[in-house]
């Protein structure tokens, strides 16, 4: 069944991990981040808030919905006092108007039914010429093939169901990049975005991390003895390695707002 985010037990599966550097050195060559003001939406336990912090953000708001990601994030960010946290959604952020220099949504609009709502309320939030980066899977990232850095191939590989849930919920490109434009923004960029998720020592921490889920939404779609299967699958391709890369791949646009 699918990841409930405001079940207690979850509140840290998307808080653990550090940002990669090669997201760091992608995201300074877009904007200017220093001493603006960030909203993080949709910001999970922080682990993005707080590296816009490290990238010398003014402030950094931090928004989800669930209240135990938000109190998650508060405790992982106590040396970031640049950062604050608050429940809001993706179509009532709580925040003024016109009071956010640069906005960021990573794998959020995926979980929107519609992102109209979500992009009209960005655009209102937003400073004159104020950016919007989103940072989303297409159906052509979540379709490459599995490989010794690809793990995420195997998940869909081992139960072809999962494309079934992915292709309901992934946006496209064009779609995106749409109603962006529809919505008063001018698209800067649109690009894909290959990020090292996580390095792994061994094969039994990959095990650890897989066999709790963490941080990968598409796993609570599988039942334990499934989630064994992929493990044993991973272990087959994957065991002879140390350490283990994982890299992600996305799709990233920037935007400005226009009007």
């Amino acid at each position: 069944m699918p990841i409930d985010f405001h079940d207690e037990k979850n509140k840290s599966t998307y808080a653990t991990r550090s940002v990669a550097k090669e997201w760091m050195d992608f995201i300074e060559k877009q904007v200017d981040i220093k001493n603006k003001i960030v909203a993080d939406i949709g910001c999970g336990g922080g682990i993005y808030s707080r590296a816009w912090a490290e990238l010398g953000a003014k402030n950094v708001i931090g928004i989800d919905f669930s209240e135990h990601m938000v109190k998650t994030a508060r405790e992982k960010s106590i040396d970031y006092p640049q950062t604050t946290f608050q429940q809001g959604n993706a179509e009532k952020t709580g925040l003024a108007s016109s009071s956010i220099d640069l906005v960021f949504e990573r794998a959020l609009i995926h979980h929107l039914v519609d992102y109209n709502n979500n992009f009209q309320e960005i655009h209102r939030v937003l400073s004159d010429k104020g950016y919007f980066i989103i940072q989303d899977r297409t159906m052509e990232n979540v379709t490459l093939p599995g490989g010794e850095q690809h793990l995420r191939g195997f998940f869909f590989e081992c139960f072809p169901k999962l494309i079934d849930v992915e292709a309901k919920r992934r946006p496209t490109q064009k779609q995106v990049e749409t109603e962006l434009q529809q919505n008063g923004f001018k698209l800067v960029s649109s690009q894909v975005f290959c990020e090292t998720r996580r390095i792994y020592d061994n094969f039994s921490s990959l095990e650890q991390d897989i066999s709790a889920r963490t941080g990968r939404s598409i796993l609570h779609e599988l039942d334990d003895n499934q989630i064994t299967f992929l493990v044993n699958t991973l272990r087959h391709h994957l065991s002879h390695l140390s350490p283990i890369i994982e890299q992600d791949y996305w799709h990233i646009w920037v935007a400005q707002k226009n009007r």
